[in-house]
């Protein structure tokens, strides 16, 4: 009898050991060890009546005669920044005229973070370009969208075509609700591309941990923080570093952090995209000159470059050799190239 207690006990206090460390892994606070930030960015802010604040970088254009229409740079993500290498490669636009405007998206970089995370949506990104747009005091802008930027792009052309001129998609992510069908399409075998060395989801399996998956849980289904703005941002960060080499051809360049990534945003954003109604019909035969660049092994599918192909007819093609997502880093020189040939035509 009294050797059954001692197994009894020794469970219980086994048991409790258990919960004490998984409360402790789900509820304590982390800490991650992220590279600092690169300084060299000159911010200032618009406060829009949406009621985001967003940090922007505006470049004028140089001794050129100013073009018509400035260009807006909207990064990738959801829930990435503007980084120091982004402004600095599409600087020499300025030299040909055009102003240049970066902004991080409300909840990410150097804009401010929302207290309730369920209006982090599409329409909330879209909204805030609109007003962003009337900022510029331009009848319209030229759009230059990475990746998830491209999404953003194409879900604002579907609302509000009359306040664009030209689009830029490069390494443009799936179009919402995904085009199975579309997106499971082969590549030529002329394009030769490649796969990517590591992947994403390599990279969230190597950075997530409990507390992040609760965190995670309690956001996208009931819209609640659990963390601070600060612990996370800190860890999508940390994620964003892990990721990074997902989009590139060569593994061995280091990149430098590229800002403050907004986790709430980019869960939520996403939780967002996966419930945006089909916008395709309003945007399939847009007569608008538009470029779309792809990496040899860009780490997004080749029928969701290829939708993009299909839905805009006025369209330029540029597939760039030897370069992942991040085109702009491994093939900087055709990069530009391409983007000036393309709006100076």
């Amino acid at each position: 009898m009294h050797k059954n207690k001692i197994i009894i006990w020794t469970i219980r206090g086994t048991l409790l050991i258990f919960l004490i460390v998984f409360l402790y892994k789900v509820f304590w606070p982390r800490q991650y060890n992220i590279a600092s930030i690169e300084k060299g960015i000159n911010i200032s802010y618009w406060q829009l009546p949406t009621g985001s604040s967003i940090g922007y970088t505006y470049l004028s254009s140089g001794s050129k005669e100013k073009q018509p229409f400035p260009i807006i740079y909207l990064h990738g993500g959801p829930g990435g920044a503007i980084s120091k290498r982004i402004i600095e490669d599409l600087k020499p636009l300025s030299a040909n005229g055009f102003d240049l405007y970066f902004y991080d998206q409300v909840g990410s970089g150097a804009s401010s973070r929302l207290s309730d995370i369920s209006e982090y949506t599409v329409q909330r990104q879209i909204d805030d370009l609109n007003e962003i747009i009337t900022k510029t005091n331009s009848k319209k802008v030229i759009l230059i969208g990475q990746s998830w930027g491209s999404v953003l792009a194409a879900a604002f052309l579907s609302k509000h075509p009359d306040r664009i001129d030209k689009v830029i998609f490069v390494s443009p992510g799936p179009i919402y609700p995904i085009n199975f069908d579309q997106i499971n399409k082969p590549a030529p075998d002329s394009i030769k591309l490649r796969a990517p060395l590591y992947t994403n989801k390599a990279a969230n399996e190597s950075s997530t941990n409990i507390r992040i998956k609760a965190i995670t849980f309690l956001a996208s289904r009931f819209g609640k923080k659990m963390a601070s703005d600060k612990e996370v941002d800190e860890y999508a960060t940390y994620l964003d570093g892990k990721a990074s080499k997902s989009a590139l051809c060569d593994t061995s360049i280091n990149l430098a952090n590229r800002g403050t990534s907004g986790f709430y945003s980019s869960i939520m954003t996403y939780k967002s995209i996966l419930e945006l109604k089909d916008f395709r019909e309003k945007i399939n035969g847009t007569n608008m000159p538009v470029l779309i660049m792809k990496g040899q092994c860009d780490n997004q599918p080749w029928g969701a470059t290829n939708e993009y192909l299909s839905l805009f007819p006025k369209h330029k093609f540029v597939l760039v050799p030897n370069a992942g997502h991040f085109i702009n880093i491994e093939q900087h020189e055709m990069y530009i190239s391409e983007i000036t040939n393309f709006l100076l035509q």
